[in-house]
C-alpha cells in the first residue's frame, strides 16, 4: 500500500479499506447495464437507471420538490426537471401543490408510479433471496441494521462537510 500524503492522514485501517473494496463491488455489481436490463424485464417496466433512482426517492419520502429531490440524488436540477417531465409523460407521477409555498409544487408518485416501483422492487428483492438465501435470518437482520447505519453515517458526515444541518436527513 502507497504512503499517504502528509494532507491525506493516516492510511484507512485495513477493515475499513475492505469495507470500502466490498462497497464498489457492490456498486459496480448492482450498476452495470445488463442487471438493470434484467431487472426491467423481470419486472416488466421500461424505465432508465435514472428514472429508476428518481421513482425509488419519491417512492421513500413524502412529495417533494424538484430541488429537495435533486439535493438528495446529488444531481443538478435541470437534469431532475427532465427525468420528472419524461416520468409525468409516461403516468408515473404528478405535480401537486405545495401546502407551504402556494406557488411550488412537489412531485408524487401516480398509481402507475406506485405499480412500477412496488414491481420493480419486488424484482430487485427476488434476486436478493436467491443470493442470499443460504444466510441466516439473523445474519440478514444485522446486515440490513448495519447498511442503514452505515448510510444515516454517511449522510450525516456529508452534511457536516457541506455545513449542513443533519437533524431532518431522511432515515
Amino acid at each position: 500500500m502507497p504512503t499517504p500524503s502528509p494532507a491525506s492522514g493516516p492510511a484507512p485501517a485495513k477493515n475499513v479499506v475492505e469495507i470500502e473494496r466490498a462497497l464498489n463491488r457492490i456498486v459496480y455489481l448492482t450498476g452495470r447495464v445488463r442487471q438493470h436490463d434484467r431487472l426491467m424485464v423481470l419486472a416488466g417496466v421500461s424505465l432508465d437507471r435514472a428514472a429508476v433512482a428518481l421513482l425509488r426517492q419519491i417512492a421513500d419520502s413524502e412529495p417533494l420538490r424538484l430541488g429537495e429531490l435533486a439535493a438528495r440524488l446529488a444531481v443538478e436540477a435541470s437534469h431532475v426537471t427532465r427525468q420528472v417531465q419524461q416520468l409525468q409523460k409516461g403516468g408515473y407521477v404528478t405535480r401537486v401543490p405545495d401546502p407551504d409555498d402556494r406557488r411550488a409544487q412537489r412531485i408524487q408518485l401516480t398509481a402507475a408510479g406506485q405499480e412500477a416501483i412496488d414491481r420493480i422492487r419486488a424484482a430487485s428483492c427476488r434476486g436478493m433471496e436467491v443470493a442470499l438465501d443460504h444466510w441466516s435470518p439473523e445474519d440478514l437482520r444485522q446486515l440490513s441494521t448495519l447498511f442503514h447505519r452505515m448510510v444515516d453515517d454517511f449522510l450525516r458526515t456529508d452534511a457536516a462537510l457541506d455545513g449542513e444541518d443533519t437533524s431532518s436527513q431522511p432515515a
